[in-house]
This record gives C-alpha cells, sequence and structure tokens, in this order.
C-alpha cells in the first residue's frame, strides 16, 4: 500500500516535470518564431511595467517621511 502511494506521487512529478519543461519549450519556441502572440505580449507588458497605484503612494510619502526626519536632524545638528 505504502509502495503504491510512493509510486504514484513520483509519477506524477514526473509528469509534473514534463509537463513544466513543455511549457518553457513552448515559450521559447514562441519568443524566438518572431509572431507576436496576443499571450506572450501580455505577459511581456506585465513584466515590464513597475507596480502601479497604492504601493507608489505609499513609497512617496515613505520618501517624504525620510527627508522630513533628514531635515530635522540636519536642523537639530
Amino acid at each position: 500500500m505504502e509502495s503504491n502511494r510512493l509510486i504514484i506521487a513520483a509519477l506524477l512529478f514526473i509528469l509534473l516535470i514534463i509537463g513544466s519543461n513543455f511549457v518553457m519549450y513552448a515559450i521559447a519556441r514562441g519568443a524566438t518564431k518572431g509572431g507576436d502572440s496576443r499571450w506572450l505580449s501580455a505577459l511581456r507588458n506585465s513584466l515590464s511595467k513597475p507596480m502601479e497605484g497604492s504601493s507608489s503612494k505609499s513609497m512617496d510619502e515613505l520618501h517624504n517621511k525620510i527627508k522630513d526626519l533628514e531635515n530635522n536632524n540636519k536642523e537639530a545638528g
């Protein structure tokens, strides 16, 4: 019983590796083929775009707070 589960798990793992290799091959072949498919361009756009939205606002607030603290340290020192 235990060995059957082990064999099934090993086969699933091997199939997972083969499937991921096939997906990577398809992505690489599509990128080198020169044809601009929609999913590849969407992936490229999403990876090249910086994070937008609330995270940039919070980063701006953090930068302003750091500048304020640095100015207070210069005035005090």
